[in-house]
């Protein structure tokens, strides 16, 4: 277990933006280091090292928009509709005849030969919980706030970074399978109720390393105090003496090969120099918007820099990167921070939210372009479900289940599209309906798992499929 020593406060000032790696109490269960190890040793797959054929596709980012963002305000306006659904938005056109997408997000419409957008997706439920946009699944059992939903397997269903650290293990040394970029803290949590990178019934070994996203931080060791992390130099120097001892022969004397695994990833740079952000270059953060103010925001922050992280994390080695947006804060709304659940002042949240999303998404998108990684890496963004078609009288619009939208890109997979259509207000699926376990599906097969054969013992010994009876889409990968 790794802790930073140090007085009450849990942030100190004075460093620069970089993130801060929990290792030890990893997900449920806090299983050690060493126990995540073994048991990715013992899945039933190999890494891409010791595989005849290399992996086409390196890995997921997924991008949860928490508090439901709306459908009707992003990929699925309704310009005809009266006043009191269509709202104060206006569709624009795309590099894409015939798809329009928000004025707000100018740059996804410059790329939209890039993205798929699903208008019909389907499989929430009316709950603040982000479980079906990482397993696929509606059913869980009960969690902080959120009642069971029936028809889970002992153990619950395992997320999509856990199912690729259980199948494949590590595909860079040092480097964890599953990475968690979303904040840590109870109002985060609250609006997730769960770990995006929950393991569930394949147990703690397969938890995403969950790297708490906030502006002070460092990679930190025995001998760096809270006092000291503004120091780079002392940081440095203690992270170097635990190398140095952990080179002695006595040192890792009756330690197994787990352990030296665990202690691999502990001095390894990889990891660290992923979320070392001072890295790029100034070119490279300026197109993520590092370098602008943002004088309506508060105390001019955001948290742009969650997307370049998730694609240095990914490039590093990581299967699976898990990123949660909004406005900074992340938290509770009704607490004065952030999230996409707009009961009120829905076209204001927007204005202050789809720019950011765009600069965003669009900046990851044509960095993997640029670094020839589009077709190796897929990126999925959405929330827990839509939003009502009709106004309420606050200027917002309430929690709707019954649709929603997301946005698909790179992976290799077909673009320049949209799949689905909604009913004439936007109140539920007119073609063709998608499940979210069809996406998933289509992202396991691009990942090389056959989710017609491929099957995982639950903690009752009762062997599952990973997504039902839901099978690829052809219109991604057909």
């Amino acid at each position: 277990m790794l802790r930073i020593p140090g007085t009450g406060s849990r942030f100190c000032d004075g460093i620069s933006r970089r993130s801060w790696l929990q290792i030890g109490s990893l997900g449920l269960g806090g299983l050690a280091l060493p126990g995540i190890l073994r048991a990715e040793a013992q899945s039933q797959f190999k890494p891409d090292s010791q595989r005849n054929q290399p992996r086409r596709l390196k890995g997921v980012i997924n991008i949860l928009l928490p508090g439901g963002p709306s459908h009707l305000d992003m990929y699925d306006l309704k310009p005809l509709a009266p006043s009191e659904i269509r709202g104060e938005f206006q569709p624009i056109a795309t590099n894409v005849p015939g798809i329009e997408i928000c004025e707000l997000m100018p740059r996804l419409a410059g790329m939209a030969d890039r993205l798929t957008l699903i208008r019909s997706l389907m499989g929430f439920r009316n709950d603040h919980n982000t479980h079906w946009c990482s397993t696929g699944w509606e059913s869980h059992p009960a969690m902080p706030s959120s009642p069971i939903i029936a028809g889970f397997p002992p153990g619950d269903w395992p997320s999509l970074g856990a199912i690729l650290s259980k199948s494949f293990g590590p595909r860079v040394p040092g480097v964890p399978p599953s990475v968690d970029l979303s904040p840590i803290d109870a109002d985060a949590r609250f609006i997730l109720r769960t770990a995006p990178g929950q393991p569930g019934y394949l147990g703690s070994a397969h938890s995403a390393f969950e790297v708490a996203a906030v502006d002070r931080s460092n990679i930190t060791l025995n001998g760096a105090s809270l006092n000291r992390l503004s120091d780079r130099r002392s940081l440095l120097a203690s992270f170097d003496r635990f190398r140095r001892n952990a080179d002695q022969p006595a040192f890792i004397a009756g330690l197994d090969e787990f352990h030296k695994q665990a202690f691999e990833v502990l001095t390894s740079s990889k990891l660290a120099d992923a979320l070392d952000l001072n890295r790029e270059s100034d070119s490279i953060r300026s197109r993520y918007g590092l370098d602008q103010d943002f004088p309506n925001e508060r105390e001019g922050r955001t948290l742009l820099d969650q997307f370049l992280l998730a694609r240095r994390v990914i490039e590093a080695g990581a299967r699976c990167v898990t990123l949660s947006f909004t406005r900074w804060p992340f938290g509770r709304m009704l607490q004065g921070d952030y999230n996409w659940d707009w009961h009120k002042d829905n076209f204001n949240e927007a204005r202050g939210a789809l720019p950011l999303f765009d600069i965003g998404v669009s900046a990851l998108l044509q960095d993997l372009i640029d670094r020839d990684l589009i077709d190796e890496v897929a990126v999925v963004a959405w929330g827990e479900f839509g939003r009502t078609p009709k106004i309420n009288s606050n200027a917002g619009r309430d929690h709707w289940p019954k649709v929603g939208g997301a946005l698909i890109a790179g992976g290799g997979m077909h673009c320049g599209q949209v799949i689905g259509s909604t009913t004439r207000w936007g109140e539920e699926p007119l073609d063709r309906p998608v499940h979210f376990r069809e996406v998933f599906a289509s992202l396991y097969q691009r990942l090389g798992i056959d989710v017609k054969t491929a099957q995982f013992t639950d903690l009752a010994g009762r062997p599952q499929y990973l997504v039902g009876d839901a099978r690829p889409m052809v219109e991604l990968v057909g």
